[in-house]
């Protein structure tokens, strides 16, 4: 489709609008409340444009470009002085009322308000009244709210009501009065409250945590990094200034996280600054638990020569630093540091997304989907952002049907809102509690997972899956089971999801034979696994011998060093297991970032970095492959635990790992050493990659602080740390154009110095970047013969008398190690000591609610609060699972009750 902007023909995409067509081109084009993500709603009128009739019309009309669709030969300007005029007016009327203190506002100078006023030419204030003043709230730990900058775009509650679901921050007007904000104070209670603070153009809501420990923007060091908060990798940017982890910002990333993240991935960075961190080597027994880095590598090399030892890696740890760990130790040494139930639920995954027939989808791919089946998953917990593409892809269908009655395009946001109200598409969640997709569902299936599997089981059946007819469901169910069928039948992109998050394999089975059913149909199903950790997909690709074995080895003496990577042991299986490691090893050394309950027995430690100190790749849970990179050199002796491992080697003259120096040199050998891992080398430029003969800065070219940091102690510009790893630098002198996608450290452009600037790093608008978005999909569709569905139906759940199962119970705060040494995140945990109990089950044994009950598992006892809940099967009890200190580890797990006096 051709136009023409001021006389000038371009190419544009059909469908879009003209601010987005502008945009697009590369072109200037100054906007408030139009977002890639939300569409147009035409509140700021910041936008105007003048569009013509044809060729002889010199007069034209002004109009919104947010608002007006691209047609074939429309004429436009952007230039035109009546346009111009208008839209600096407009921006006149939004800063009426603005305080105008940049100076001290936590966005000055990376603010998309002050970029569009430059842009606009608006330079002096007209009005020179008093101006009008809000109260200001209190939203909690991560944001700080001030009423007092806004405009009026509306993009906030867009955000927050329309596209993720928040019920508590609205908008109230009256007259010219328009205040944002909750009917009270207290804290935001989406899950993606956090996003507001880059949706906001202005300084209303910024990040309470930058706060904390503020500095501008422009004076952090960035590097692109992967969220550790889950398994879903989403892109993020993390900022450094002084030595700490100051911000965690969005890395927009087209084929995943897109604009957003969750609140557990934009906040529980602290653990980074935490004073738990190991920072200095340390060895056991020594009078003050430190000497020299030199001499415990020694040691620790001579225990390797001379004994058989161990490795335990970690899904929370690297690819490469799992890899040369095993390396380090052994094939037939190295053992997953995961519990028995997370190996259980990662390798059935991996098989399921190897040998299946059916595509995993990406984040953005699974918000496409006109049908979502949720078997055994709090999503909301447990993946959150997979949650907020479930409720975007709950939108499709009815919006369709919408726009092709009335003929809208998806980007008219309100007109298609008001078409739709509150229609949206099918979703049948099967799960033992109530979970906050709840309110979307079609129909909504409680009761044991292992019954819900059954009825997965049923699904699937219904659908033509060569299983075995599925026995003693109720005719309701049977009922379900056909229109579930039907429904997904009925889908054109049908997603499946299931994972961890039960406790109960079956339900990973029940989607698999679900998702190969409708393959085997002639549709075109996605199906989407949930993991526990960050790199738990990738963990398991390496391969490993279980936790428990490398018990039984301690226990038979055949082995009496352990290497612990990453890892605190004792969140992986019961106490009284882990002690064994720490009674029958001679020796347990530890590579970690931070003192926990491992660290606390272990006689030697050596500090890990981070990954904001670290270089490494994770693989998410579609089988993406992602690479995060060191944002600052660390304090101390802390560096990655794959470095540590090849200094180790270098003195006990381990061969598996002679000649690995460096980032490239892991990775070429994991790439020649496994074949499943083979496109490794194409993910990221190597260490030797320049453009123009430069490597990419990490800091920003207004970056200013290098001198004045250390000029207390010298003057002197101390020299910069050298990056031997990667393309990257930590100067701010470098290639000062666009770095290839995986090495994007953060977003600007001349005139665009807030987050907006993405648009100028994409191949279209909300698409994906140039040269394609970061991450190698290393798992693809098994398509040759039919699918080997899996036949092993559950039995019916039956309690067991004088006993309760205990299944897990997942909380996107606590439930995560890392994240909890963040306050903000501590503070809005669940607690760890309740025992969740159907009411019935507590009058059976005569507990009042809130006391304290013993259960007994596998030889040991623990004690927890006994507390109500009425969703909870007779005979199956919950506990919040990953909680600090948790007397429950390893769930799910039969345990007999007995009622303390």
């Amino acid at each position: 489709m051709t136009i023409y902007i001021d006389n000038k023909p371009y190419e544009v995409k059909p469908g879009s609008n003209l601010l987005e067509a502008v945009l697009q081109l590369g072109m200037n084009l100054p906007y408030f409340c139009w977002h890639p993500a939300l569409g147009s709603v035409g509140a700021c009128r910041q936008c105007a444009v003048k569009v013509f009739k044809d060729e002889d019309d010199k007069t034209g009309r002004i109009v919104m470009g947010c608002m007006e669709p691209v047609k074939d030969n429309l004429r436009l300007s952007v230039e035109d002085p009546g346009a111009k005029a208008f839209r600096e007016q407009v921006i006149g009327w939004l800063m009426t009322n603005h305080p105008h203190d940049c100076a001290v506002c936590d966005e000055g100078g990376s603010c998309h308000l002050q970029d569009m006023t430059v842009m606009t030419g608006h330079t002096y204030r007209h009005y020179r009244f008093s101006k009008r003043t809000y109260e200001n709230q209190d939203l909690g730990p991560f944001l700080n709210h001030e009423m007092n900058r806004c405009i009026q775009c509306y993009r906030c509650v867009r955000f927050y009501k329309d596209y993720a679901g928040g019920k508590d921050l609205n908008v109230f007007a009256a007259h010219n009065h328009v205040y944002f904000g909750r009917c009270e104070n207290g804290t935001l209670e989406s899950e993606f409250s956090g996003n507001l603070a880059e949706v906001c153009p202005t300084g209303v809501f910024t990040d309470k945590t930058l706060k904390s420990h503020y500095t501008r923007k422009w004076d952090m060091t960035w590097a692109p990094s992967v969220c550790q908060g889950c398994s879903l990798g989403c892109n993020i940017s993390a900022g450094e200034r002084y030595g700490s982890l100051r911000q965690i910002a969005n890395r927009y990333n087209g084929e995943v996280n897109g604009y957003f993240l969750c609140d557990r991935g934009r906040y529980g960075y602290e653990f980074v600054n935490s004073d738990q961190r190991i920072l200095q080597p340390a060895i056991r027994p020594h009078s003050n638990g430190t000497i020299n880095k030199a001499h415990i590598l020694d040691q620790v090399a001579q225990r390797l020569k001379n004994g058989r030892t161990i490795g335990i890696g970690s899904p929370r740890a690297s690819l490469e630093s799992n890899f040369a760990l095993k390396l380090l130790v052994g094939e037939d040494n190295f053992f997953l540091g995961v519990s028995d139930s997370d190996h259980d639920h990662a390798s059935l995954a991996l098989k399921i997304l190897r040998e299946g027939p059916v595509r995993t989808p990406s984040l953005q791919e699974a918000g496409q989907a006109d049908a979502v089946l949720i078997l055994g998953e709090d999503l909301t917990n447990t993946a959150p952002m997979l949650a907020l593409a479930v409720r975007q892809a709950l939108r499709r269908k009815p919006e369709a049907d919408a726009m092709g009655q009335i003929h809208l395009s998806d980007w008219q946001d309100a007109a298609v809102r008001e078409a739709v109200q509150d229609k949206h598409g099918p979703l049948f969640i099967f799960h033992t509690v109530p979970t906050k997709l709840d309110e979307l569902a079609e129909d909504v299936r409680r009761g044991a997972p292992e019954q819900l599997a059954r009825l997965g089981f049923a699904v699937a059946k219904a659908l033509g899956a060569d299983i075995d007819p599925i026995t003693g469901l109720s005719a309701e169910e049977n009922t379900l089971a056909d229109k579930i069928a039907a429904t997904l039948m009925a889908a054109e992109r049908p997603l499946i999801v299931s994972g961890y998050g039960s406790g109960c394999d079956h339900m990973m089975k029940a989607a698999a034979n679900v998702a190969w059913a409708l393959q085997q149909k002639g549709r075109q199903p996605k199906l989407s696994l949930t993991l526990p950790e960050v790199n738990s997909l990738g963990l398991e690709m390496l391969g490993g011998h279980r936790l428990d074995t490398a018990i039984d080895v301690l226990r038979q003496g055949e082995a009496d060093t352990v290497i612990v990577l990453e890892n605190d042991l004792y969140r992986r299986a019961d106490a009284h297991l882990i002690d064994e490691i720490f009674l029958h090893a001679q020796d347990v050394i530890l590579i970690d970032h931070l003192y926990n309950r491992t660290a606390e027995k272990a006689t030697v430690l050596l500090p890990a970095g981070t990954f904001a100190e670290a270089d490494g790749t994770v693989v998410n849970n579609e089988g993406r492959a992602q690479r995060f990179y060191q944002v600052f050199v660390p304090k101390g002796e802390v560096q990655e635990s794959w470095r540590w491992c090849l200094q180790i080697a270098e003195g006990s003259e381990v061969r598996a790992l002679h000649g690995l120096h460096n980032l490239d040199d892991i990775d070429w050998a994991i790439t020649t050493g496994m074949p499943a891992l083979a496109q490794l080398q194409h993910l990221a430029p190597h260490a030797d990659f320049r453009i123009n003969g430069q490597r990419i800065p990490r800091e920003p070219h207004r970056y200013s602080g290098r001198t004045a940091m250390l000029a207390n102690e010298n003057v002197s510009e101390p020299k910069p740390a050298e990056d031997l790893d990667t393309p990257l630098s930590f100067t701010m002198e470098g290639y000062r154009g666009e770095p290839p996608s995986p090495l994007i450290p953060f977003f600007w452009s001349p005139g665009w110095n807030s987050v907006q600037s993405v648009n100028k790093y994409q191949q279209e608008i909300g698409g994906h970047l140039h040269g394609g978005d970061p991450g190698i999909r290393l798992l693809e569709p098994h398509l040759n013969g039919g699918p080997k569905y899996f036949h092993e139906v559950p039995d019916t759940f039956v309690p067991v008398p004088g006993h309760v199962h205990i299944m897990p119970l997942y909380h996107i705060f606590g439930s995560e190690e890392l994240s909890m040494y963040t306050h903000g995140i501590a503070k809005n945990a669940a607690d760890y000591c309740c025992l969740y109990l159907n009411p019935d089950d507590l009058a059976r044994w005569n507990i009042a609610p809130g006391n304290w009950v013993t259960v007994e598992m596998d030889h040991h006892t623990c004690r927890l609060v006994a507390t109500p809940n009425h969703w909870m099967p007779h005979g199956l009890a919950g506990v919040t699972a990953g909680m600090p200190h948790s007397p429950v580890v390893d769930l799910p797990v039969l345990a007999k009750m007995r009622v303390n006096d």
